[in-house]
């Protein structure tokens, strides 16, 4: 098996050979010319503004909340007083028209089955 030359480096990192000969001198082999290399930033970096301090707790507001609150409460009922009242016209609405269909239908069928007839026949004379 053959040996393996021995390799020493240089400072910068390139590699030097030996030829494998005895007292043979290490041949400096150069490393081809590396390709130069730009680096461009992706982004141009913009330092974080500072956070402003957070603001002092301020007061509770209860009489606005409470007053808020009634105005909101207030319109809900409004809202659900208009909802009934609607249902309640539509409701009486559709009651009063079947009623007036039942009775045009009582009316045109002549009073139904057990309608009796009645015929009337008067003499004179007698």
């Amino acid at each position: 098996m053959p040996a393996i030359p021995p390799v020493a480096y240089l400072a910068d990192g390139t590699p030097v050979y030996a030829t494998g000969a005895p007292g043979a001198e290490l041949i400096h082999h150069q490393a081809a010319p590396a390709v130069p290399v730009v680096i461009v930033p992706a982004a141009t970096h913009h330092p974080l503004p500072h956070s402003a301090p957070a603001p002092a707790p301020a007061p509770d507001p209860w009489p606005a909340r409470l007053l808020c609150g009634g105005v909101g409460v207030g319109a809900a009922g409004l809202g659900l007083g208009f909802l009934l009242e609607a249902v309640a016209a539509a409701t009486t609405g559709l009651a009063l028209l079947l009623g007036v269909l039942l009775v045009a239908g009582v009316l045109l069928r002549g009073g139904g089955r057990g309608s009796v007839r009645v015929n009337v026949t008067q003499r004179q004379g007698r």
